[in-house]
């Protein structure tokens, strides 16, 4: 059991705060008090859901800030990183690599769950062993995962046997592709229909149906629209509703270029949507309408996108970011609804209703924020604060399924430095 004794305020979720204690036992919140375990003294903190990156590629982290892959259009962006993976070789030994310090950046900036969009899968390369090394390097952090078996030009039906072979060796008899102990969950998704064919689209589609996964792609970004029309005459959403992935278990990535009329037919699918703010904005590949895409009823989350074209996995630093930015295609966004995108608006993209909330029951994922220097001197309202003062931000403390991960600002399983010097050591090898 763990007691988080008294804070400034908590955030329970995105209309609900209170003052005082939290307090967790057997991984999850409960409602009272109870004796017995650690207490931790976070008085002069706020306490949060902890923060789920619905949108990375977490293989990217190793290949940050590349000459020629910065403000580029995206036809010109994808070669180049396909040519350094090439250089570099893609593995079980460099996903591994990769993963654990993209993960343990993210929980060293309070994302307690992240959605990994893995789509490089090189010819004759053991893709079981590439998602085996992924999910042990989040786990040995003691953070949450959604593997999402991607694909980008890959043959249709090599695609689905190995989703096929991924979910039978990670997650044999699990329903829902959720783990039992709700560490790792598994997902589908082509990287668009710019790269991806009907068939992939079809292929998988049937494949999360058969073994009740989630599915997630990436649409209507700069490139997508272009070869869409260039390809099909048509543009992404008209392609994506033919193909059967405007449904309530999809999940679509980026959105930046849509019609009112899109919005409309997106809202009543059921889709969800992830925002990628440090992405698209600086990368020049457009802007999402988040608030016309809430104002339609649709739940949208929070993502990072990769360290290929956002050099960073600060989830906190984008929700800032997407805060700042709404203003320029549509209505103000107040920070604590661009808070309950990173938490229970990429919970809810991933179907996981135990995430992104502290109420009764709530997984005890959850960041405190010491609010007590120089940085939030003055702020009136704390949780305001969060975003709009000291930007680089990070939690004092993480806690995921109960148990501390991130405390005083160190990670608690791993050595952050060790892991530094492991990827450094795979790429230059």
């Amino acid at each position: 059991m763990l007691t988080l004794s008294g804070a400034l305020r908590i955030v329970i979720d995105e209309t609900t705060e209170r003052e005082g204690d939290l307090v967790v036992d057997d991984g999850v919140v409960v409602a009272a008090a109870r004796t017995g375990g650690e207490t931790i003294d976070v008085s002069g903190c706020v306490l949060t859901p902890g923060l789920v990156n619905a949108h990375h590629h977490l293989l990217q982290t190793a290949f940050r800030t590349l000459p020629g892959t910065r403000g580029v259009p995206m036809a010109d962006w994808l070669p180049t990183m396909a040519a350094a993976y090439s250089r570099v070789g893609v593995d079980a030994e460099l996903a591994h690599a990769a993963a654990s310090v993209g993960v343990a950046e993210g929980l060293l900036n309070g994302v307690t769950t992240v959605a990994d969009h893995h789509l490089t899968w090189p010819a004759g390369a053991d893709t079981v062993a590439i998602a085996r090394a992924t999910a042990g390097a989040v786990r040995g952090l003691g953070a949450r995962l959604a593997f999402v078996r991607g694909s980008a030009r890959d043959d249709p039906q090599e695609a689905a046997a190995s989703a096929e072979a991924i979910v039978a060796a990670l997650l044999p008899g699990a329903a829902g592709g959720v783990s039992a102990d709700g560490m790792l969950q598994l997902a589908v998704g082509p990287a668009g229909v710019h790269s991806d064919c009907r068939e992939t689209f079809e292929l998988f589609g049937e494949f999360a149906a058969r073994h009740g996964l989630r599915r997630r792609t990436q649409a209507n970004e700069q490139v997508d629209v272009a070869i869409a029309l260039e390809r099909y005459g048509r543009r992404p959403i008209d392609l994506l509703e033919e193909w059967g992935w405007l449904a309530p278990d999809v999940t679509l990535a980026h959105l930046c270029d849509l019609t009112g009329t899109e919005i409309a037919r997106l809202a009543s699918a059921g889709i969800t949507a992830t925002h990628a703010p440090g992405c698209d904005l600086p990368m020049g590949w457009g802007i999402a309408p988040v608030a016309a895409l809430r104002a339609a009823g649709i739940t949208v989350g929070l993502g990072t996108s990769g360290g290929g074209s956002n050099d960073a996995g600060h989830l906190l630093a984008d929700a800032r970011l997407a805060m700042q930015v709404a203003p320029l295609v549509g209505p103000p966004i107040d920070a604590r609804s661009v808070l309950a995108m990173a938490t229970a608006g990429s919970a809810a993209g991933l179907g996981r209703p135990e995430l992104g909330h502290l109420r009764a029951g709530a997984a005890a994922d959850l960041c405190v924020w010491d609010v007590s220097g120089a940085a939030d001197a003055g702020v009136a309202d704390p949780v305001a604060g969060l975003l709009w003062a000291n930007p680089g931000r990070r939690p004092r403390h993480v806690v995921v399924a109960g148990r501390v991960v991130v405390r005083d600002y160190e990670l608690v399983h791993e050595d952050e430095r060790e892991l530094v010097a492991t990827l450094r050591e795979r790429i230059d090898r």
